[in-house]
């Protein structure tokens, strides 16, 4: 090409750039007006539903919907036959353990996974007698790892929302575009917010030769496999290639535009005082339903998006007339209303409908005369911290200090509508421009998405009972990890897994097995607990029920489970005694830092709120610094639960008397209507990385059980459930332990840390549940407050 050629071609590259940008504009408004049209046609749906002699087919055929889409909009036009919903109504179930077990586990195979067992039982080069196995030696570990969710916000991250709740007459049903903490972290959603949840990657010791190792005869002993909910597999041939790819077409991208702040206002509902900007004004709230509210919070401050409710709870109002909380809140989130309705949703911001939670719920209105108008939501200020009897001025104060530290890192930071949402924004805008992954993150075949859903845990939340503990506690002293989670991100897997074999494992050399426990990694595997192990379960195991996982502890039990290669590798390099690991399969990722500079930027930003609730004169102002410090940790334990992208629970309210939507779960009923929810399986989530959340998750329950604190290069102390004696360790809470007796772990104020958080003296009777040891915490946090309150 010459000269002439080429600054002609140029002149025609300026003219295509000219067409294509007014072609965008065209795009874009042709997208407006197809958004429109859609919330409308959404609406007339909805509307039709309403006439008794209203039949799906010919509602789909004159909206060009397919029968199942208007189904979709307005359940009551569902046609299943009343003996079909009959026959569906344990569905949901049903399905999720098909899916569990649907996919048959390969046949182990013949000669390497049986030498495979004794291999992976003593992976530390320890010189020892013949049949006499010597403890391994702690592995070094490798760097930082965050933490997981502890006291309230636990259990708001195990509860966080699940989904909408539409009102009886609802015009559409949306997909909710925040996810659970890592169901959670469930949230606890709690987030686990409070997440929905990189992992620390302990240095591996380089395992014995297969044929120098003395091997460990498996010891008949209870199994846990009579009770357990079946995982899922890899599958054999063809069908195994799903889990070693990518979708198609779905890449996690730096965003081209920047966020728009929501005029936010907060309230205390209890005490009807609004603060507005540095204003605070006394309302009168009525009855405090969500329309009145609305009322009078607009005719206070018109043009409010978001109504902050930081004490009062009034969508626990009259709760003791329901069966569930849940009830009590979707039917205060459902009250109805002349000049407000349920909002729909229209064009890029597809939220709509109410999202039920216990404790924080959010109703989103808009006017009844203009359902497709402003949007106004009410949520509560517990999605980003306690307030703990702080009042309204304090949390709009820590609201707005949370805003100045994260813009100190982010340009253009936005704090979003929940920590969920603000957490994965803030990460998009950390997605690199230059190097590999310049053009974004690819996501993972929904395969392998859903076989992480159903393998990795949370974080471990066991209460241990007699007689494996006391029945007289001598105390009860609880350790919690400083912002664990933000410990656990400076590496995460990253890329198209490597299926891994227990046959192309076994045949690797143990440099080359210590190397892959050591990565980005997940394992499926045969465990056997040692005989004479008397202290914690290491790994976990599924069972059915509420708690998913147990960890299994008595001598000789075996069972089958997924891991992440932090924990498999403690298990067998732990100083107390190895025990017996048989992988089955594995899947292997490339070693990346997708979540490094979003963790650095967070904890930087905590770190400047932290000290400041430290050194600040004002009283006010330190209280509300320790808040949006809070918050920080909200917006990374939620914003990973968020990465996990569970399968969607959609829910809505059908009137009494009325037909359910075909598959739907029952959540309660009132006079009026009954509340569903129904599975929605997975969407097409640009930011779902599962992979991401399993890693950190996995890290942070390896971390309770071994810490290594260093200095440089040197392990200068230890710390974890593992450097307890036996029969000491009452409590796992996520990412705090509680103990009968003090420990000599150092505190340095770093992330990860084990903090003394409690100590209540003893004796006390052990708890029986969760609800006692609640409380037993709740008195040793203020014994030891009031004893540092002595002390000074």
């Amino acid at each position: 090409m010459d000269r002439r050629t080429y600054t002609a071609e140029l002149a025609s590259l300026r003219e295509l750039r000219t067409g294509i940008t007014a072609a965008e504009k065209q795009v874009a408004a042709a997208q407006k007006e197809l958004d429109r049209l859609t919330a409308q046609r959404a609406r007339t749906v909805a509307g039709l539903a309403g006439y008794e002699g209203a039949q799906a087919p010919a509602v789909a055929k004159a909206a060009g919907l397919s029968v199942g889409d208007v189904v979709r909009i307005a359940p009551l036009l569902d046609p299943t036959p009343q003996a079909v919903r009959a026959a569906n109504a344990d569905a949901p179930a049903a399905a999720a353990d098909r899916a569990a077990v649907a996919v048959p586990a390969p046949a182990p195979a013949a000669g390497p996974t049986a030498a495979l067992a004794p291999t992976l039982t003593r992976p530390a080069p320890v010189l020892e007698p013949p049949g006499q196995p010597t403890p391994a030696s702690p592995a070094s570990p490798a760097s930082p790892a965050p933490g997981a969710p502890s006291d309230v916000e636990d259990r708001a991250a195990a509860d966080r929302p699940t989904a909408f709740a539409a009102p009886v007459a609802a015009p559409a049903m949306r997909e909710p575009q925040e996810t659970e903490p890592g169901v959670q972290a469930d949230p606890a959603t709690p987030p686990q917010g409070d997440a929905v949840a990189g992992q620390p990657t302990p240095a591996a010791a380089p395992a014995v030769p297969a044929a120098s190792a003395a091997p460990v005869a498996a010891v008949p002993g209870p199994a846990v496999e009579a009770g357990a909910r079946g995982l899922p597999a890899l599958p054999q041939g063809p069908a195994g290639a799903r889990f070693e790819a990518v979708t198609t077409g779905l890449v996690s991208k730096r965003p081209n535009f920047t966020q728009q702040a929501r005029a936010t206002v907060f309230l205390d509902a209890a005490a009807g005082m609004l603060a507005v900007r540095d204003q605070v004004v006394r309302l009168d709230l009525g009855a405090r339903t969500p329309g009145e509210i609305l009322d009078a919070v607009l005719a206070a401050a018109p043009g409010t998006e978001r109504i902050c409710i930081t004490a009062g709870a009034p969508w626990h109002d009259g709760a003791e007339r329901w069966s569930t909380l849940k009830d009590a809140v979707a039917a205060w989130l459902n009250t109805p209303s002349e000049r407000w309705t349920t909002a729909v949703g229209s064009g890029r911001d597809k939220l709509a409908g109410h999202f039920v939670h216990q404790r924080q719920p959010v109703g989103r209105y808009a006017p009844a005369a203009a359902p497709d108008g402003p949007v106004t939501e009410i949520r509560s200020m517990g999605e980003w911290f306690d307030a703990d009897g702080a009042d309204v001025v304090t949390c709009r104060d820590a609201f707005r200090l949370l805003w100045q530290a994260l813009r100190r890192h982010w340009d253009d930071a936005v704090l979003m509508g929940s920590p969920s949402q603000t957490g994965r924004d803030l990460w998009s805008r950390t997605i690199p421009t230059t190097g590999r992954w310049a053009g974004g993150y690819p996501v993972l075949s929904e395969e392998l998405r859903g076989l992480l859903h159903a393998t990795g845990g949370q974080g471990r939340t066991e209460l241990l009972l007699p007689p494996r503990v006391p029945d007289r506690l001598p105390a009860l002293v609880e350790y919690d990890r400083t912002f664990a989670y933000a410990k656990h991100l400076w590496k995460s897997p990253v890329g198209t897994p490597r299926r891994i074999t227990a046959a192309a494992f076994a045949a690797m050399t143990e440099a080359e097995q210590v190397k892959a426990l050591m990565s980005c990694s997940h394992w499926n595997i045969k465990v056997t607990v040692p005989q004479g192990w008397n202290h914690v379960g290491l790994l976990p195991a599924p069972v059915t029920g509420d708690r998913a996982w147990v960890y299994p502890a008595e001598p000789g039990t075996t069972f089958t489970t997924w891991a992440g290669g932090a924990e498999v590798h403690l298990a067998l390099a732990n100083h107390l005694a190895p025990w017996r690991i048989e992988v089955l399969g594995g899947l292997l990722f490339e070693d990346g830092k997708p979540l490094d500079e979003w963790g650095k930027r967070l904890k930087a930003a905590w770190a400047d709120l932290t000290n400041l609730s430290r050194v600040h004169g004002d009283e006010r102002q330190r209280t509300a610094a320790h808040l949006a410090s809070r918050a920080v940790r909200s917006v990374l334990l939620f914003g990973l639960g968020g990465f996990a992208q569970r399968p969607r629970l959609v829910s809505g309210t059908t009137p009494l008397g009325e037909e359910l939507p075909a598959g739907v779960e029952i959540l309660g009923q009132d006079e009026r209507a009954v509340t569903w929810q129904r599975r929605a399986g997975f969407s097409r989530d640009p930011y779902a990385h599962p992979e991401w959340a399993a890693y950190v998750w996995s890290g942070a329950r390896a971390a309770l059980l071994d810490m290594k604190y260093r200095q440089g290069k040197e392990v200068v102390a230890h710390a974890g459930a593992l450097h307890a004696r036996p029969g000491t360790v009452v409590y796992f809470g996520t990412d705090g332990i509680a103990l009968t007796e003090r420990q000599p772990w150092p505190y340095r104020g770093e992330v990860g840390d084990y903090l003394l958080k409690g100590h209540l003296t003893g004796p006390v009777d052990h708890p029986t549940g969760q609800e006692e040891y609640l409380k037993l915490r709740g008195l040793g946090r203020t014994e030891l407050a009031a004893k540092k309150g002595a002390d000074r």
